[in-house]
C-alpha cells in the first residue's frame, strides 16, 4: 500500500503531531466548477479548514500516486486541465498504473481517505439513487462505500438531481446513520428543506464525534452521513429547484446523456436556468460543510489521544 499512497509535507507533519485532518475531494475541483472559481473555492475551503483547527487533505490521483493533501500548484492543475478522469472505486487500479490524472468521487476519496486512517470527509453533495433507478440501476458507488467504509461525510445531503426518497431507502438498508446537522429534515443540496424527516437531529459536533466513535469502536463498519443544510441566504426554493431538474432530466434523457455524465450535465443545466445563482450556492455549501467538518475532526481527535 505503501509505494502507492504518498501524503503532502503537511498532512505528514499532522501525523506525527497529531493533528485532525480533514479528506476533501477533487473531483469537485475537475469537474464540480467551472475554472476559475473551482480553483479559487478549493483554496479558501483548505483556508477554512485550517482557521478551524485542522489539516486540509485533498485527495487525487497524480503520476500514478495517490495523492493526500495537494500543493497549490497541483490545485491550479486539475482546476484548469481538461480530461481528467472521474475516480470512483472501480477505476482506482487501472488509473494508477496508467499514472493518469485522476480526480476522486465521494467514493474514491473515502478509500483513500481510509487508506491514510482519515476519518472525516467534506464534500458538497453525496451520490444516490438517480431518479428512473427501477429501470435504468443507476445508483451512485458512493453508496455501497458509505456502507462498509469507515469514514463520515459531512455534505449539504444528497444532489437534488436524485431520488431523495430510494436514496434514504438504500442507506437505511445498509445500515447508514443520516444525522441532520440542526435540523429534523435531509436538506436537498441547493435547498435546505425536503420532504424526508430524519430520526437524529444534533447540534453538538462533540456529540457526533462520540457517536462515530462508539460505532467504529464496536467494529461496526461503515460510514456515516452528517446532512449539514446550506446556508439560509443561500438556499433556492424547493420547487423552482425540482422544476429545473426536471427540465434538465428531459434534455439529458433527449441527448443521450447517462451514467458517470449525468450529474456534471445536470449541474451545468441547473447553473443555466438559475443564472448561475446554482454555482454561488454551491460554493457557499461546500464552505459552511467545511466548518462543521473542521470541529467534527477536532472533536474526533480529542477522542482518540
Amino acid at each position: 500500500m505503501k509505494e502507492y499512497v504518498v501524503l503532502s509535507e503537511e498532512v505528514k507533519k499532522a501525523k506525527e503531531q497529531g493533528l485532525p485532518i480533514v479528506a476533501l475531494e477533487s473531483t469537485i475541483i475537475s469537474h464540480g466548477m467551472p475554472y476559475p472559481q473551482n480553483v479559487q473555492t478549493a483554496r479558501e475551503v483548505e483556508a477554512i479548514v485550517r482557521e478551524n483547527g485542522a489539516v486540509p487533505a485533498t485527495i487525487a490521483l497524480i503520476d500514478g500516486k495517490i495523492k493526500i493533501g495537494l500543493s497549490d500548484d497541483e490545485l491550479e492543475m486539475f482546476g484548469s486541465s481538461t480530461g481528467v478522469a472521474k475516480v470512483s472505486r472501480r477505476d482506482i487500479g487501472f488509473l494508477l498504473a496508467s499514472k493518469k490524472l485522476g480526480a476522486t468521487t465521494v467514493a474514491a476519496t473515502m478509500i483513500c481517505a481510509a487508506l491514510a486512517d482519515i476519518h472525516i470527509f467534506v464534500t458538497g453533495g453525496i451520490g444516490g439513487v438517480h431518479r428512473g433507478a427501477e429501470t435504468t440501476m443507476d445508483i451512485s458507488a458512493d453508496l455501497e462505500e458509505l456502507a462498509k467504509t469507515n469514514v463520515a461525510v459531512i455534505c449539504a445531503g444528497a444532489k437534488s438531481i436524485l431520488d431523495l426518497n430510494l436514496t434514504m431507502e438504500y442507506l437505511e438498508t445498509k445500515g447508514v446513520p443520516v444525522f441532520g446537522y440542526k435540523t429534523d429534515v435531509l436538506p436537498s443540496f441547493f435547498s435546505r428543506t425536503s420532504s424526508i424527516q430524519l430520526e437524529n437531529n444534533i447540534d453538538d459536533t462533540a456529540l457526533l464525534a462520540q457517536s462515530l466513535k462508539a460505532k467504529w469502536d464496536l467494529a461496526i463498519d461503515g460510514g456515516a452521513i452528517i446532512a449539514n443544510p446550506i446556508p439560509e441566504e443561500y438556499s433556492m426554493d424547493e420547487a423552482f429547484i425540482n422544476d429545473a431538474i426536471e427540465t434538465a432530466l428531459k434534455e439529458a434523457d433527449e441527448q443521450g446523456v447517462s451514467g458517470k455524465d449525468i450529474t456534471p450535465f445536470l449541474l451545468g443545466k441547473i447553473k443555466d436556468v438559475t443564472d448561475g445563482k446554482s454555482l454561488e450556492s454551491n460554493i457557499a455549501l461546500v464552505k459552511n460543510n467545511a466548518v462543521i467538518g473542521s470541529k467534527l475532526a477536532v472533536d474526533f481527535n480529542n477522542l482518540s489521544k
